[in-house]
C-alpha cells in the first residue's frame, strides 16, 4: 500500500495543480490551503465549504500530520508547559508565557538537541530528527489558541527558544516562519519573533544574506573563548571571533541590533575580568543584553552568581551605554524555563 503524502508538504500552487489534474477546479486548492493554514484545519471533515466526496477524495490520497498537546502543566505564574506529540510518536515541549501586557510562545525546532551545552537540559537528550515546518507552526497555532483561551488576545511574540538549534534546521524553520507571517497564515509582524542561536557564524551570514526580518538572539555567556568553550562545545568550531564578524555583517545587512543572553555564573564568568570582556566584545557591534537567571537542572554543577555580581554587570554595562535587561524566568516550578525543557512530562 502506497504511503499518503502529508497535504502540507504541498505548496499552494501544488494543490492546484493536484484538482486540475484530477478533473476539477483549481480554486479548490485554494480552499485546502486556507484550511491547512489560516484556518489551523487538523482533519478534512471540518473543511465544511467542500463537498463530502471531495473531502473523502482528500482522505484517499492524503494525511495532515499534525501535532496534539499530549499533557499541560500550569505554572503557579500562569506559564503553561506543553508536551507536544508528534505524528510518529515522538514528543517534543512548547512554552506558553503569558505577562500582564504580552503573550508569547516558546517553540521547538528539533527533537532533542546535537550541541552539548552543559548548563542545558535538552542537551541530555539525543537529538531524534528535525522538526518539519507544519510541526513548527502548529506549536504557534496551539499556543496562539492558549493566548486567547487565557488571556482573552491573540498571541503577541514568538521566540524560537525550545529544543533545538534552529540553524541546525534551517530551511524547515525559515518556511516555518514565512507561514505564520503571511497573510494566508497567522499573519504575525516578523518583529515579533526572535530566533536564538547558539551563535554559527556561518548560519548567521546566510541569514543577513537571505535579508530576514525577525529578531536574532545568541546564547553568549562569556566573551572568553576558554570559558565559553568549556560550557558550549560549539565555540571550539564557531569562535567567538567567527560570531563576531558574522553579527557585525548581519548588522550591515540588516541593521537590526543583536539580543546576547547571558547567565552569570559563580565562580564561572562572575569577575572583572568576565565583565570587561562582555563590554568590550558588545561595543564592537550593536547590542544589547538580556541577563537570564539560572534555572538549575540536576547535578550540573552550575549555581547562579551572587546578585552582587550580577549587579555589577549591570552597572557596568549600562555605564558603558549599553542596554541591559534582567530577565527574571518563568514557569520554574514546571521545569518550563529556559534550559529546562527534557521532556519530563512524556516519561
Amino acid at each position: 500500500m502506497t504511503k499518503k503524502k502529508d497535504i502540507r508538504s504541498l505548496t499552494k500552487e501544488e494543490l492546484r495543480s493536484f484538482f486540475t489534474e484530477h478533473g476539477m477546479k483549481a480554486f479548490r486548492g485554494n480552499q485546502v490551503y486556507e484550511w491547512l493554514w489560516h484556518k489551523g484545519a487538523h482533519d478534512f471533515d471540518g473543511m465544511t465549504n467542500i463537498s463530502k466526496e471531495t473531502r473523502q477524495f482528500l482522505l484517499d490520497h492524503f494525511v495532515i500530520n499534525h501535532i496534539e498537546v499530549d499533557d499541560m502543566q500550569q505554572s503557579s505564574d500562569g506559564t503553561i508547559k506543553n508536551a507536544i506529540r508528534l505524528h510518529d510518536g515522538l514528543v517534543v515541549e512548547s512554552v506558553f508565557i503569558p505577562t500582564t501586557t504580552r503573550t508569547t510562545a516558546c517553540v521547538s525546532s528539533q527533537v532533542g538537541c546535537s550541541l552539548n551545552c552543559t548548563f542545558c537540559a535538552t542537551a541530555r537528550l539525543k537529538k531524534m530528527r528535525n522538526l518539519n515546518p507544519d510541526e513548527i507552526y502548529d506549536q504557534v497555532v496551539a499556543i496562539d489558541r492558549q493566548s486567547r483561551a487565557y488571556k482573552g488576545h491573540k498571541l503577541n511574540n514568538i521566540v524560537f527558544m525550545g529544543m533545538g538549534e534552529p540553524l541546525l534546521n534551517y530551511k524547515n524553520v525559515l518556511k516555518s516562519i514565512e507561514m505564520i507571517t503571511s497573510d494566508e497564515g497567522l499573519g504575525m509582524s516578523p518583529r515579533r519573533i526572535t530566533l536564538s542561536t547558539v551563535g554559527l557564524h556561518k548560519m548567521i551570514i546566510k541569514l543577513a544574506d537571505d535579508e530576514v526580518k525577525f529578531n536574532l538572539a545568541v546564547s553568549l555567556h562569556s566573551a572568553i573563548d576558554e570559558v565559553r568553550s568549556k560550557m558550549m562545545p560549539i565555540n571550539d568550531k564557531s569562535t567567538l571571533a567567527d560570531l563576531l564578524q558574522s553579527l557585525q555583517y548581519w548588522y550591515a545587512k540588516t541593521n537590526r541590533v543583536v539580543t546576547f543572553e547571558y547567565v552569570v555564573w559563580k565562580g564561572i564568568n562572575d569577575k572583572k575580568k568576565d565583565i570587561d570582556a562582555l563590554v568590550a566584545y558588545c561595543k564592537k557591534v550593536p547590542s544589547k543584553v538580556n541577563i537570564i537567571e539560572y534555572n538549575a537542572i540536576e547535578e550540573d554543577g552550575f549555581v547562579q552568581a551572587d546578585e552582587a555580581a550580577i549587579a555589577y554587570y549591570q552597572r557596568e554595562l549600562e555605564r558603558n551605554n549599553i542596554t541591559v535587561n534582567i530577565r527574571h524566568s518563568r514557569g520554574k516550578d514546571i521545569d518550563a524555563a529556559c534550559g529546562q525543557l527534557a521532556n519530563k512530562s512524556s516519561d
